[in-house]
């Protein structure tokens, strides 16, 4: 008797850090691809308190979101939904954001342990998903 298998559903974020023209992308370990920080929505968080704590906990950064919609209830640096296979963890559902930051000092959590702060010119885009440089284009220009 074959059972259908349904692959596991999750809220996710991931937060573009910024910096004058630069963001900020991690080497993910267990991937092996370049993306920006994020993670899974917690019980009871909406995305923005999520974007606003893995941002912390995954960098030590602290992020001003922008005002880039003029849509009433849109949060504030919401730039984008996707949604893609994560692996074993299944499909995210991610909510994109964009935070702007003072400090390009990182700190780093155990995700990941190399990251750039770079261009759209100068960026590993070759060993990142598609998606990770068409949202950074749209994080280096809203609300700007």
């Amino acid at each position: 008797m074959g059972g259908s298998f349904t692959m596991r559903k999750a809220f996710s974020i991931a937060v573009y850090p910024r910096r004058g023209d630069r963001v900020l992308l991690i080497k993910h370990t267990r991937l092996g691809v370049w993306l920006p920080p994020g993670g899974e929505l917690e019980e009871g968080e909406t995305p923005l308190e999520a974007a606003v704590r893995e941002l912390r906990e995954e960098t030590g950064l602290v992020g001003t979101f922008p005002i880039v919609s003029e849509i009433e209830g849109t949060p504030p640096g919401l730039i984008g939904y996707e949604e893609h296979v994560a692996g074993k963890k299944g499909v995210h559902m991610n909510f994109v954001f964009v935070a702007d930051v003072t400090t390009d000092e990182i700190t780093p959590c155990d995700e990941f342990t190399d990251w750039r702060w770079v261009t759209l010119e100068d960026g590993p885009w070759e060993h990142a998903p598609k998606n990770v440089y068409q949202l950074a284009v749209v994080a280096l220009r809203a609300g700007r």
